[in-house]
């Protein structure tokens, strides 16, 4: 059986190619740049780009499950011509904003453009659902810890269940290899509910170094946040943050579920990614 896996150097799919490949079954990546795609020994990678479909024959010939990464300006193109290619599974990288039908999460509309396009394909399709990852500290807070040792961020109360990537990628790969994931839509939480706060203590006590927080108003915050995102964007996280003050997310059991194990903690997140933090 080959597996295709796209998306194969993201953080997620990354973990996927080595859940895959420990299986024993054949796994073929795609990637733009296979000069420098770094993976394993046994991997046999094709370039490709999901945004040109029309190119992707090579990588879909003999196919039988495709791991999807989303791409909504091409997705109905990219399945069609892996159905059409013999594809029989899809498992698409999504996200827990889905659930958001208020009609203003650019994130949502993003991941269910990808979804409906797998649904209707005819396809056997899994839908992986992750939360916030817990990557995600370092492009908010890692340049401030690792020059100051502190996190400035509005809404210290604001409860989050964050996600190791190693987790999402081997649900995913799960989906991929195992029977009885098909029509699942899967969200996926880390094992338990910190405030921002919280994790920040984590990462301090994890780091061994003193790591503080200083709490921004809203306003701060957004002005800050600016910055570096799309104003949409800074608003779809601020609006989480309040809600999740108050509206803390629930903890999902499916990492334990699937893979019959509990969860990685957010402490052994910041473990593995302790040289990202120097």
């Amino acid at each position: 059986m080959t597996i295709l896996i796209t998306g194969a150097t993201g953080r997620v799919g990354r973990r996927v190619v080595d859940a895959v490949l420990r299986s024993g079954e054949r796994v073929r990546a795609l990637t733009r740049d296979p000069e420098n795609a770094r993976l394993p020994v046994g991997v046999e990678v094709v370039r490709g780009d999901l945004k040109r479909p029309e190119g992707l024959a090579a990588a879909l010939a003999g196919v039988d499950r495709l791991y999807l990464f989303p791409e909504p300006s091409t997705a109905r193109a990219v399945v069609r011509a892996a159905v059409e290619a013999g594809v029989r599974r899809i498992v698409v990288l999504s996200s827990s904003s889905v659930l958001d039908e208020s009609g203003d999460n650019h994130s949502g509309e993003y991941h269910r453009v990808v979804e409906r396009a797998v649904a209707e394909s005819g396809a056997a399709w899994t839908f992986v659902r992750p939360d916030e990852f817990a990557g995600n500290v370092l492009w908010k807070w890692g340049a401030s810890i690792r020059t100051e040792g502190v996190v400035r961020a509005p809404y210290a109360d604001a409860v989050r269940v964050l996600i190791h990537e190693a987790d999402v990628g081997e649900v995913a790969a799960a989906a991929l290899l195992e029977e009885g994931h098909e029509g699942r839509a899967y969200l996926i939480t880390g094992p338990e509910a910190l405030t921002q706060a919280e994790q920040v203590r984590v990462i301090g006590e994890a780091l061994g170094r003193d790591v503080r927080f200083e709490e921004l108003t809203h306003e701060q915050g957004r002005a800050a946040m600016l910055g570096s995102m799309p104003e949409p964007v800074v608003d779809m996280v601020l609006g989480y943050l309040a809600e999740a003050v108050h509206s803390p997310p629930r903890v999902s059991p499916v990492v334990e579920e699937v893979l019959r194990r509990p969860a990685r903690t957010f402490k052994q997140w910041v473990e593995d990614h302790r040289s990202d933090f120097v």
